[in-house]
């Protein structure tokens, strides 16, 4: 066996992330396979041997010595033994070398598939062990390639892993090399060839980001009571505390912002609105609508099934409550897990309601990049009401 083997042999143990050792074993496993395909009744005295070191590939069949014509490939007559063995005799054995070649395309092709069959098999229990306890978990992963059509491939551990751009966050541009947060979503397939699912648009990933960000989530002080998200505009997480002496929202943020700025980079600059538990749920609707202030709620139905209310907001902040095409009250809904109606203090009239909403709704992308909840930004819509009242 020429050198080529052995090159291939380690470029297949490279390519797939195998031992060559254990390689070795299947080969010689496939290779015995397809010598008692060409050798039907020697199939217990036929042995292999592969050594990487020395380059040696050799196989044998051991074959019992006779007087007279053998009646299979067991058996060798004398004379054609001792061309073998100067020392052979009748009743010994001697080890006839095999020509590789003569096996025929048949017996080649098996050994292919069945070599191909173990790298599955070993693939498989690879990715296996190294995903099953990652999964619904967040991982880090570096970012390979990134096709034209958005695609990117990342890096895990020596394996390649798909994020497919409806997983990506919407505007973000991905680039070679960088080192990025993913949430495992499941592993399917497997028992054929596994395939790890991944994503950066589930609410589950900013979870796990603040769980590893912030200790007292990590360890129970701080619970996370709900999330609601739209990847890559707005996240909204109601946090409570264990422990009174413990400031929930306080702890998310961090000192200096630090825990908070963190995870919002990470999400590429997405706003993240932090809401202190309640379980009341007046109070925790009012709080799950922030930065709009919220005058009164009104439960109409609470079961399971179908919960209900009707929030009273005055009127210059009506717009901010419901957010830029419904964001902030769709966000609330979904985190507190009520249908929402939100109506202002008073009844516009149906003529004046364009003149009411359109300066609001005009500078509402602004308010909300500003963080609507600074006094200044208060004042300035205000402002904008005074200024249609007097018109």
């Amino acid at each position: 066996m020429d050198n080529n083997f052995f090159d291939a042999l380690n470029a297949l143990g490279t390519e797939n992330n195998v031992a060559v050792d254990v390689l070795v074993e299947k080969v010689k496993s496939a290779m015995l396979k397809a010598a008692r395909k060409a050798y039907p009744d020697c199939e217990e005295n036929i042995t292999i041997e592969i050594d990487p070191v020395t380059k040696r590939f050799e196989m044998f069949l051991k074959q019992t010595i006779v007087d007279d014509e053998p009646i299979d490939d067991n058996e060798i007559n004398i004379a054609a033994a001792r061309a073998i063995d100067p020392n052979a005799y009748v009743g010994g054995t001697v080890q006839k070398r095999l020509n590789i070649d003569k096996f025929g395309r048949a017996a080649a092709l098996s050994a292919k598939q069945s070599i191909k069959g173990d790298l599955r098999d070993i693939s498989r229990t690879r990715i296996l062990e190294k995903f099953e306890d990652k999964e619904f978990e967040c991982i880090t992963c570096q970012v390979s390639q990134v096709e034209p059509g958005g695609t990117a491939t990342l890096m895990y551990d020596n394996t390649e892993i798909y994020l497919f751009r409806k997983e990506q966050i919407p505007g973000e541009q991905l680039r070679e090399g960088q080192m990025l947060k993913v949430y495992v979503t499941a592993i399917a397939n497997k028992q054929k060839k596994p395939v790890i699912k991944i994503s950066r648009v589930r609410k589950e990933l900013v979870k796990r980001l603040f769980e590893m960000t912030v200790p007292e989530i990590y360890d129970g002080t701080v619970e996370i009571k709900a999330i609601s998200r739209e990847a890559g505009s707005r996240t909204k997480i109601a946090v409570w505390s264990n422990d009174p002496n413990v400031d929930a929202v306080g702890a998310c943020i961090g000192p200096k912002r630090s825990r908070i700025s963190a995870i919002v980079n990470e999400l590429g600059g997405e706003k993240i609105d932090i809401i202190p538990y309640s379980e009341k749920p007046e109070e925790f609707i009012a709080r799950a609508l922030a930065p709009a202030t919220v005058l009164r709620v009104d439960i109409l139905t609470n079961e399971e099934k179908d919960r209900t209310c009707s929030i009273v907001v005055p009127n210059h902040q009506l717009s901010l409550a419901i957010g830029n095409r419904g964001q902030n009250a769709k966000l609330a809904a979904k985190l507190t897990g009520f249908k929402i109606d939100i109506k202002p203090e008073f009844e516009i009239v149906p003529s004046e309601i364009s003149k009411e909403l359109a300066p609001a709704e005009e500078t509402d992308e602004l308010l909300e990049a500003e963080q609507l909840d600074k006094p200044e930004n208060i004042s300035e819509l205000d402002k904008l009401d005074a200024a249609s009242d007097e018109e």
